[in-house]
């Protein structure tokens, strides 16, 4: 049986953004050093640290959508990320997806 899905406030998803930024920042460089493309980590070597990047993620509660976007569940859609950016920018609903991202006011 699974883990019922975490859900986030707002300001407890904007502070796990350092974290989440660091790991993805680690993973990204891991890519770089072994001289793989962070844009397209389809070599095994690459899968492998986009993996355990993944799985890191995975146990903060965090959704992880796809290389180096993730998303924060709040019950009535998603804060998401998207490396490099700053900061929690944008939200989008359950059936929007990232293509429906709004601006978070």
């Amino acid at each position: 049986m699974s883990e019922p899905q975490k859900l986030f406030s707002y300001a407890e998803a904007q502070a796990l953004v350092p974290e989440v930024r660091r790991l993805t920042g680690e993973a990204h460089r891991a890519l770089a050093a072994a001289g793989l493309d962070p844009g397209q980590p389809e070599h095994d070597q690459g899968r492998e640290i986009l993996g355990r990047w993944a799985a890191e993620l995975q146990r903060l509660g965090v959704t992880v959508k796809g290389p180096w976007l993730v998303d924060f569940d709040n019950g009535s859609g998603y804060y998401c990320w998207r490396y490099p950016e700053p900061g929690l920018l944008y939200w989008h609903s359950y059936t929007a997806g990232f293509a429906g991202r709004l601006p978070i006011q």
